[in-house]
């Protein structure tokens, strides 16, 4: 067997080991009885009340928020792509802060300010009532749809400046007013992106474990996510159902998965055609860009402003019964996060080096794997990105659910299970598409050309990767390394689960100051947090993503 050939099975195997084992074991895990296998406890778990109950409320929750999002997104698509704001690019950049927020520390942001004698309370005591409307089903949608909004967003703006003006300029000639051309022209078009958005955030929604576990617990409303982990954490502990119930998740985003393909293949549309199209931006009126400007400004204010200003606030504040008043800001919040106790400081650097790690590891395992795919059959080839990519179809918590069990499973050949390891190979399975993708973007901008003049040359394929195949694709792995490292840095799921005993990471640590009430400290570690990963992001793209060669 040649050394090519080995080393695609040895791929192949590793991935089937880290990926498809982990599911396979929730599978077995819900489907198993004393008696062997039965399709009995699976369907007495999904059946029983309680559990059918949060199956509706979290199918519930993703529709509406597909809905609100929409509501926020659309305007802003076509305010962007089709008006004179088109040229204001900055904006691209405001609107990913949502995205580049934890949702747990945005939806911890929103409580502190609406809770009772919060900050909202404080700056606008007339506004009291208001209070116990956000802490409802109403506002846990409304949070969620602040933080997912910019998918819908920038899909559907790049949709929409792909619709030429010369269709609109066609229907205006023929007759039709604005409100027909929109209805009956421009929105068509657009049918199938919209549909591919509102999966994906439906999706993500669903999927979705920060918000739902500190605001949506707070009133009450539980849904896959917090279920999943209730049973696999709190005692006592039921994995059987857990698995039943990742398992119904599963189903769910794989249908989800080929609806998106079905979506893609029959709703696109070719607009851009050999005589090349342009998009002009729409003048708009006075009345037209007042509206526009106040609803930009409230899109900012509640996705961005409202809940950063709240976590900031809340982490200088000295005695939060004086709340916002002079005199009562300190900077000794930040102090003792480091210096009070061990925990704060061992936090980050658990967080530092599971990101640095897990990235690390991820982007070697991905830039194989990538390689090795292209350089194989189209079957094999896809095989290999295919499981390499499963971990983004699939919610994080069903992915680390299945690690638990499959580890806790060969704990006498593989003792992982129970160290900081575990974490490690955790984020590695669940980041690992990220740099699979930029790697699989790099390869394809490269001419298979330079590859056959390598070999044509004489170089040896060992020459032909190091000299040619990686500094080519160099920028897509140090992509991935570098959202790897970012992601990795704040993830609450994985150690939420299976850290360690007394192993916290910079989110298990704001998530226990903030319910144990040390709500200083534990948002000053937001910030930390949301400051070390911007820092992060601008360094490494200013120092190694910067360098171009020409």
């Amino acid at each position: 067997m040649d050394k090519a050939k080995s080393t695609r099975i040895i791929v192949v195997l590793a991935l089937v080991f880290l990926i498809v084992c982990p599911l396979l074991s929730i599978f077995v895990e819900a489907f198993s009885s004393s008696e062997g296998f039965s399709v009995k406890p699976f369907l007495d778990a999904v059946t029983e009340k309680e559990n059918a109950s949060m199956i509706f409320s979290s199918l519930l929750l993703g529709i509406l928020v597909v809905i609100v999002s929409s509501l926020i997104a659309l305007p802003l698509a076509y305010i962007f792509s089709r008006t004179h704001f088109a040229r204001y690019h900055f904006f691209d950049i405001i609107f990913m802060i949502p995205f580049m927020t934890p949702p747990y520390i945005a939806s911890m942001g929103w409580i502190l300010f609406m809770q009772k004698r919060g900050l909202m309370q404080q700056l606008f005591p007339s506004l009291t009532f208001i209070s116990d409307y956000f802490f409802s089903l109403g506002g846990l949608v409304l949070v969620m749809s602040f933080h997912v909004f910019p998918f819908m967003m920038t899909m559907m703006k790049n949709a929409m400046l792909s619709v030429p003006s010369s269709l609109d300029d066609a229907g205006a000639v023929s007759g039709a007013g604005l409100r027909q051309r929109l209805v009956k022209l421009f929105f068509p078009l657009l049918t199938g992106n919209y549909a591919i958005g509102a999966l994906l955030v439906f999706v993500k929604t669903i999927s979705e474990y920060g918000t739902p576990s500190t605001l949506g617990r707070r009133i009450g409303f539980e849904v896959f996510t917090t279920d999943i982990h209730r049973h696999a954490t709190v005692a006592p502990i039921d994995f059987g159902t857990s698995a039943s119930l990742a398992s119904v998740l599963i189903g769910i985003c794989l249908l989800i998965w080929f609806l998106q393909n079905y979506i893609t293949m029959k709703k696109s549309y070719s607009l851009v055609g050999g005589r090349g199209s342009s998009v002009r931006g729409m003048r708009m009126g006075r009345k037209g860009f007042f509206l526009a400007v106040l609803f930009i400004s409230l899109v900012v204010l509640f996705s961005m402003v409202i809940p950063l200003f709240s976590v900031v606030a809340s982490s200088l504040i000295k005695l939060r019964g004086y709340g916002l008043r002079a005199g009562n800001y300190t900077f000794q919040n930040y102090i003792n996060v480091f210096t009070e106790d061990s925990q704060g400081l061992n936090a980050l650097s658990v967080s530092i080096f599971l990101a640095i790690t897990s990235a690390t590891l991820a982007s070697i395992l991905g830039t194989i794997s990538v390689i090795v795919s292209r350089s194989t059959g189209k079957r094999l080839g896809k095989t290999i990105e295919g499981l390499s990519l499963v971990p983004e179809m699939l919610p994080s918590i069903v992915m680390v659910l299945g690690i638990m069990l499959f580890y806790n499973r060969i704990y006498k050949v593989i003792p992982l299970y129970g160290t900081i390891w575990i974490m490690v190979l955790s984020y590695v399975i669940l980041f690992l598409p990220y740099t699979v993708q930029y790697v699989t973007s790099s390869f394809s901008q490269i001419s298979g050309s330079l590859f056959s003049a390598g070999r044509v040359l004489g170089g040896s394929p060992c020459y032909i990767l190091l000299h040619i195949t990686l500094p080519l694709i160099f920028r897509g792995v140090i992509s991935g390394w570098m959202m790897t490292f970012i992601i990795a840095f704040r993830e609450l799921v994985t150690p939420s689960l299976i850290a360690p005993t007394n192993t916290l990471t910079v989110s298990t640590y704001i998530n226990r100051q903030f319910e144990q009430g040390s709500v200083g400290k534990g948002m000053a570690m937001a910030v930390i947090c949301i400051l070390f990963s911007t820092i992060s992001l601008l360094f490494l793209n200013r120092v190694i993503l910067g360098k171009r060669k020409y």
